[in-house]
């Protein structure tokens, strides 16, 4: 992404984050760094990213966002590489490998395996290629044998780690936490407990055997106390401190109790609250591990296009195919790609046929025929016919790895519609903390000691839930971002899929738009004895001695053979004098050629139809009159209806004069036509729309429209994965397909739709779940909260959140 003024991005990972709380306070200690303009942290992907407009000191970066709580990590740009070496004997050869390629600048953890023959090394590819590391080892005196790559999949290992982690937490608290309950509340359900931990005979014995089982779980939930509890020191309280806060209350009271019990004081056996503390913190591990394997499936798009690109290719050396690493390739380079094998990058057919199924980049299931000159994208499937390519465009620049990269800044970024739980999640925190200070004096005030005043604070404390309000935004972002993907319409960032569904106009370019964006020959009338396959043969024999566009479209109208061309004389803005076998043929306008006034209706027709006429006469008399138009697509027409049914104003753009434009317009249905419009004015025309009030969509191929689709609320740049497109337009559809503008209006609407119902039951949560806790209406009704009930609640609110957000992925668009 660019950035005016020379402002360059920075993206970092940021570990320890559990709420919006988080968030607001990592974005807070950031934003303070002089240079760091606009940060912005995503929860559901723990990125960091803001824009910097100055040299700024990282290690300021790293100790603000330490002394808020949380640690920072640069994102790796590494990939692990596994060779195979011949020659190797002994431990001394693997030692000259290993020194030998640890050498190299870029490498690390070089570490040979005797037994299976083979090295593996960390490398950066920016700084080191395959080859240099094949030169070393070859210099060693060794001979390097196949290579397999593993793409450096920090985030997704980083996922996979924390859902175990959360698994084991769980299991490892549950199997301590499920005895605690039966012990704990068993003989309120009359269930008979061991003479020896009878609370009756034996308190003391009953509540020792509570704290023994007790401590396991709160050990491994002690990232709440190690994290929670300091942060409320910073200033910067979150949901660890929260959850801190209620089951370590629990858990001191607990030991207090004991203590009481030891003293002689059996009064105390009644409310030990350490099963409190220890299923509270066993079902919110169990939320965590619920809430982690949710969120890690709303990355799976993300993963299916890193997937599409192979980690070998078949490149051409020395005249034999050699398979090596995909980094290796260089422009140049000629690749062999066999059936079913996936295009390893962009590049030109050089020789062979196929068909390639470009669905995942594009979205459109029909494979594409492919032959010499064609153009072929990287990632794509080669499905039947083998075929040799040119590679033109490699690495980080091909259109798979900037889609990629397209799509990681839009999960990244925040959408207009989180920053109101941001600003409310800065405030929910402390808020509660309030609530259940306020609520534990009320209660004590009214007189009803000290158990029930803290079991109130407890609830209110592991009730509230800020990662729910954290996680509405951002899932619901990656989940529709990423469906977008899927179908080949890639949004540039949350704001983009957010301001979609305000569009309120549409404005289509036309040529290239609309419609096809290459003339063609359609319709052709003959005059007096004239056969239309004689003229045809004639024009195309002139047609195809020239350049112009409307030439191109009569010789490529016509398949048979070409007569012989004796002499050709252009003449601008007229047309063609030539001799075909012998004949004087003129091919041009109505200017150029004398036409009776009978003939002249015919010229006039094709004028008001929105056609180009090009009159062929033979031996000073009129012949034919062609008729050539830039085709509507077949899809304008239905994309036009839909977006009218949603109430939307459709208008179309050209720099064509007023009948041409009205003839366009009038097949594909738009009523609203700006014509003689120069490109440079465009920009201008939407400003004025903005102007109305309207909230205005413009759809151009990204190339001459670029300061209309920068001017627009939204850009949309159809069917072509341009550089300019990419780096200009808010919206890019991969296909040509018209219809993907309406899909793409949808999915905004019902991504929105999604993130106000998920904020919706965040707040709601929260509204009717901290009364409750506080016991409003016990007094009334009696109703009152068990922690342990406040607790799974809490548990499963987050849980919730996400699992709406992946309803997107189902959702029909």
């Amino acid at each position: 992404m660019s950035f005016e003024n020379n402002h360059v991005k920075e993206e970092y990972i940021v570990e320890g984050m559990t709420c919006a709380a988080c968030v607001r306070a990592v974005e807070k200690a950031v934003s303070k760094i002089e240079g760091v303009e606009r940060p912005v942290v995503n929860l559901a992907t723990e990125r960091l990213t803001f824009e910097v407009s100055q040299e700024v000191d990282k290690g300021r970066v790293f100790e603000a966002v330490e002394r808020a709580g949380y640690s920072l990590k640069e994102i790796p740009v590494f990939r692990k590489a596994v060779m195979e070496i011949d020659g190797m004997t002994c431990a001394a050869c693997s030692a000259a490998v290993e020194k030998a390629i640890g050498r190299l600048h870029g490498v690390e953890n070089v570490s040979v395996n005797l037994s299976s023959d083979t090295v593996s090394f960390k490398y950066d590819p920016n700084i080191l290629k395959i080859g240099e590391v094949k030169k070393v080892v070859e210099k060693a005196g060794y001979r390097p044998g196949n290579l397999v790559t593993e793409a450096f999949e920090e985030s997704r290992l980083k996922k996979e780690a924390a859902i175990a982690s959360y698994k084991r937490k769980f299991i490892f608290s549950a199997a301590f936490a499920l005895p605690l309950l039966i012990i704990a509340m068993g003989h309120m359900m009359g269930l008979s407990l061991p003479a020896i931990i009878d609370p009756h005979l034996n308190p003391l014995n009953f509540a020792i055997v509570q704290l023994i089982l007790t401590i396991p779980i709160v050990v491994a939930g002690r990232d709440f106390y190690s994290k929670g509890i300091p942060n409320l020191f910073r200033g910067s309280p979150n949901m660890d401190t929260l959850v801190g806060l209620g089951t370590g209350a629990a858990f001191s009271y607990g030991i207090f109790a004991t203590v009481q019990i030891a003293l002689g004081r059996h009064s105390y056996v009644g409310d030990l609250y350490f099963e409190s503390a220890g299923v509270i913190i066993a079902l919110i591990s169990l939320g965590k591990y619920l809430e982690n394997l949710s969120r890690g499936r709303t990355s799976d798009a993300i993963m299916k296009l890193m997937n599409l690109s192979p980690e070998t290719a078949l490149v051409k050396r020395q005249d034999v195919f050699e398979e090596v690493a995909i980094e290796e390739i260089e422009v140049g380079d000629v690749l062999l790609v066999k059936p079913g094998m996936r295009i390893p990058v962009d590049g030109k057919v050089l020789n062979g046929a196929s068909s390639v199924d470009q669905s995942m980049i594009t979205g459109e299931s029909i494979p594409v025929d492919i032959s010499e000159s064609s153009k072929v994208i990287g990632g794509t499937t080669n499905i039947n016919g083998a075929f040799e390519m040119r590679a033109t465009v490699v690495g980080s620049d091909t259109l798979l790895s900037r889609i990629i990269k397209l799509v990681e800044d839009a999960q990244s970024s925040k959408a207009p519609i989180a920053r109101m739980a941001d600003v409310v999640s800065g405030y929910f925190v402390p808020f509660v903390l309030v609530i259940a200070a306020v609520t534990f004096l009320v209660w004590m005030t009214l007189g009803y000691g000290l158990v029930f005043s803290m079991s109130m604070m407890i609830a209110v404390l592991v009730i509230a839930c800020p990662c729910a309000l954290g996680l509405a935004t951002p899932t619901a972002i990656m989940v529709g971002t990423g469906r977008g993907a899927e179908m080949g319409i890639l949004f540039r960032n949350g704001e983009a899929l957010e301001t979609t569904h305000k569009i309120g106009a549409v404005v289509f370019d036309k040529t290239g738009t609309i419609t096809e964006g290459r003339p063609r020959l359609v319709d052709v009338h003959t005059f007096g004895k004239h056969e239309r396959e004689r003229v045809m043969q004639i024009s195309a024999s002139i047609a195809s001695k020239s350049s112009h566009p409307l030439d191109v479209a009569i010789s490529g109208a016509y398949s048979g053979p070409l007569l012989e061309v004796s002499s050709f004389e252009a003449y601008s803005g007229k047309g063609i004098l030539a001799r075909v076998s012998g004949q004087e043929v003129k091919m041009g306008n109505h200017r150029f050629i004398s036409l009776t006034p009978e003939e002249m209706k015919f010229v006039d027709e094709l004028s008001s139809e929105g056609k180009t006429p090009v009159v062929v006469s033979i031996e000073g008399r009129a012949a034919a009159v062609l008729g050539i138009a830039d085709v509507v697509r077949e899809d304008s027409l239905d994309a036009i209806k839909s977006l009218k049914k949603m109430g939307i104003d459709t208008y179309m753009m050209t720099g064509d004069n007023s009948r041409t434009a009205m003839a366009i317009a009038n097949q594909v249905g738009i009523e609203n036509v700006i014509s003689e419009v120069m490109p440079e004015d465009k920009a201008k025309k939407v400003s004025d729309l903005k102007r109305e009030g309207k909230t205005v969509m413009m759809v151009g191929d990204g190339i001459n429209d670029s300061p209309a689709l920068a001017e627009a609320h939204i850009g949309i740049a159809v069917g072509s994965g341009t550089d300019i497109a990419i780096e200009t337009a808010d919206v890019v559809l991969m296909s040509d397909n018209l219809s993907n503008i309406f899909k793409a209006i949808k999915l905004s609407k019902e991504t929105i739709k999604n993130i106000k119902q998920n904020l919706f039951w965040a707040f709601f949560y929260n509204v009717i779940g901290i009364p409750l806790a506080a016991g409003l209406f016990y007094g009334v009704a009696g109703i009152r909260l068990n922690p342990m009930v406040a607790g799974a609640a809490m548990a499963f609110s987050s849980v919730s959140v996400v699992t709406n957000a992946l309803r997107l992925k189902k959702i029909k668009i």
